[in-house]
């Protein structure tokens, strides 16, 4: 009697431990997936979820569920949303975070939880810096970055005079924050419109009458699908050229058509990136979604892999959140970027490129790499700033 109980006690340990070590990993997903930028938190959706359907639905061997919310670019709704993932749901890790504001809301509440945050597309400058984290982090850039590239880019050809124009919103002034750092030339005239304008004209009239050489914009999501139309058909593409970063993507460049021929973007990917990895990725988010990935589908699928790596790392356990934070800094994984890795800020160090937006050989525009590493192993400028980790 007594042996078949000691039997029945270790085979129910080694079942008990065989559960554990292949509990779910709860995923919550927070972004914006819905208004005018809704675009924006769809691709980080699709990108995520092509991840988990190429990985077999896990992540480091554990089965990965995923409790998404959307925080309709609303401060208020997306600390309502995260504190139902971290209370209600208890996930393991907080993926997605779309705008700058959205994240600068949710600081307060990232401090209080050990629970990492893998954060794909926001990259505001503070988060980065002074009010860096040690389990925030970002997996696209740092905003000020692809700007920075742009800069450089725009310095080098010579461009001597530009304006500037953007959303006023803290997303935008870092973009411009970036591209001064690296702009020699004279920087015209600046432009901050409302986050939820759609109507340029005014704007587009008075940078006609400025007459710069070029036009730097940023405009994410729908608003750049609006943005550019409504350049072209003010006619300065033709006479004005247009350099942007994050405007024209995958999604919105099918959308402007060929209203965004000719404009030339900064960014560390695109489609147009030609490393084996990069030309997978594209192919089988193409195949699933019928469209072309974003950058910001590509800095999710990223996002994906950094955690099934650091999950592998620690066997598939979730449980430890602080042992997970360290996993995701310390363990590298296949970005379809190429060199990638994260900073003493766990902000990205990697390469920008710089590319222009072409007729392909069915007409339809594409990506084409015009410049190659116009930054290098680069890490953005507030990671001396992180004192926190």
């Amino acid at each position: 009697m007594k042996k078949t109980t000691k039997h029945n006690a270790l085979a129910l340990c080694i079942a008990l431990l065989a559960s554990a070590s292949h509990a779910d990993v709860k995923v919550g997903f927070l972004a914006t997936l819905s208004g005018p930028s809704a675009d924006v938190g769809r691709d980080q959706l699709d990108g995520f979820n092509l991840a988990l359907e190429q990985l077999g639905g896990k992540l480091g061997g554990a089965t990965a569920t995923l409790f998404k919310e959307d925080d309709q670019q609303k401060p208020e709704v997306a600390l309502g949303a995260l504190s139902k993932l971290l209370e209600k749901e208890k996930v393991d890790v907080v993926t997605g975070l779309t705008f700058a504001n959205i994240m600068m809301a949710l600081q307060n509440k990232i401090a209080s939880t050990d629970v990492p945050f893998l954060g794909s597309v926001a990259g505001v400058s503070a988060a980065a810096g002074a009010q860096c984290k040690p389990n925030l982090f970002v997996t696209s850039w740092q905003s000020d970055v692809p700007a920075e590239a742009m800069g450089k880019y725009l310095t080098d050809k010579g461009v001597k005079r530009i304006s500037v124009m953007t959303p006023n919103f803290v997303g935008g002034k870092d973009k411009i924050a970036g591209l001064k750092r690296f702009y020699k030339g004279e920087i015209v005239d600046e432009v901050y419109t409302p986050l939820n304008q759609l109507d340029f004209s005014a704007e587009l009239t008075r940078l006609g009458a400025a007459r710069p050489e070029a036009v730097f914009a940023f405009y994410p999501g729908g608003l750049g699908v609006t943005f550019v139309r409504q350049y072209q058909q003010a006619g300065l593409l033709g006479k004005i050229p247009l350099y942007t970063t994050n405007t024209v993507e995958g999604t919105s460049m099918t959308a402007m058509g060929t209203a965004a021929v000719g404009v030339i973007t900064a960014d560390a990917w695109s489609p147009g990136n030609t490393g084996a990895e990069s030309r997978q990725f594209v192919a089988a988010f193409e195949k699933k979604y019928a469209r072309m990935p974003s950058a910001y589908a590509a800095f999710s699928y990223d996002a994906a892999m950094a955690l099934d790596a650091a999950l592998a790392k620690l066997k598939g356990d979730a449980s430890n959140h602080k042992a997970l934070t360290k996993a995701i800094a310390t363990t590298p994984f296949k970005s379809v970027r190429g060199a990638f890795r994260f900073g003493a800020n766990n902000f990205p160090v990697q390469n920008y490129h710089v590319f222009e937006i072409a007729k392909g050989a069915a007409g339809k525009p594409e990506f084409r790499l015009l410049a190659e590493n116009v930054l290098q192993s680069h890490a953005d400028a507030y990671a001396s700033q992180c004192v926190a980790k």
